[in-house]
């Protein structure tokens, strides 16, 4: 059993918690993930690991609501326990030998970025981030950023924060004046990693994306992640959990891979709602 340590709400539906988990902790690397159960009759879901503090045996996770086991996770307070909590998984994102780089995060997904971005920092690397948000209220980790970011760019779809527009107008700006990174690590929604690909590829810098799609098991057994990537001409299947999260986004399919989400997003909707009943049926039988 790992006991939550740390739980703060950073927007209406993205929570942050600190897990005590000492082995997981010691191993955690930026762009890794953990896969946990909340009991021990709940489905196995991945999250990225946000942040870790090895001297005190603690990993952040930061999550959002979106189905039962997220709804559920976000319900558990300060000194509850989570059934499992399996990890490191993956691949660590590769940082050694760059000095200049720009990581573009969308939504949640700067929560993922965040860590990279602290890391790279630490390293001596110049760090640009672009963070981007559909509005003022479901800005996240902002100051963080800031704190490990040689620039900073916040964006909002509507204005209410920052500047106005999507993470790919900043981007194109800097590439047009001549800017050249190491790097570009992009990660955030499937559509926004595929136009910041779609941006970068004229200017030839090499650009990594972190592709989170359905997992089971964690191990490559299930299937459930694979994507496909184009490679010299041919098209090769890959998992996310074993061969990634992290892959060059030049050669991700981008539309399978969206479609493939897409699948599942009944299923998911479906369990929200099923579990927000069950809770609601739960309150009324006690009250």
């Amino acid at each position: 059993m790992y006991r939550i340590v740390y739980k703060k709400r950073l927007n209406p539906t993205v929570t942050s918690m600190d897990i005590l988990a000492p082995f997981v902790a010691k191993k955690a690397q930026a762009g890794q993930f953990i896969i946990l159960r909340t009991d021990s009759e709940g489905e196995r879901i991945p999250l990225t690991v946000a942040g870790y503090d090895r001297e005190k045996g603690t990993v952040r996770i930061i999550f959002q609501t979106v189905g039962a086991t997220t709804h559920r996770l976000s319900l558990m307070n300060e000194g509850d326990y989570i059934q499992d909590f399996a990890g490191p998984l993956g691949l660590p994102t590769e940082l050694d030998g760059l000095s200049d780089v720009c990581i573009v995060g969308g939504g949640v997904g700067c929560a993922i970025a965040l860590p990279i971005a602290q890391r790279l920092s630490e390293l001596g690397c110049r760090v640009t981030s672009v963070i981007g948000f559909r509005s003022s209220d479901l800005v996240i980790l902002e100051d963080e950023f800031a704190a490990v970011s040689d620039t900073l760019h916040v964006m909002t779809d509507d204005g209410s924060h920052g500047t106005k527009g999507n993470v790919c107008a900043p981007l194109s700006e800097m590439l047009k004046s001549g800017r050249r990174f190491d790097k570009i690590i992009a990660i955030g929604p499937i559509v926004m990693m595929k136009f910041v690909v779609a941006e970068a590829r004229p200017f030839g810098v090499p650009c990594t994306v972190s592709m989170n799609p359905i997992m089971i098991d964690g191990t490559g057994m299930c299937g459930g992640c694979r994507l496909t990537l184009n490679v010299d001409g041919k098209r090769v299947t890959k998992f996310a959990c074993v061969d990634g999260p992290d892959f060059d986004g030049y050669q991700v399919d981008f539309d399978e891979a969206m479609s493939r989400l897409n699948c599942y997003r009944d299923f998911e909707r479906h369990a929200y709602e099923k579990e927000c009943n069950l809770l609601k049926k739960g309150e009324n039988a006690n009250g």
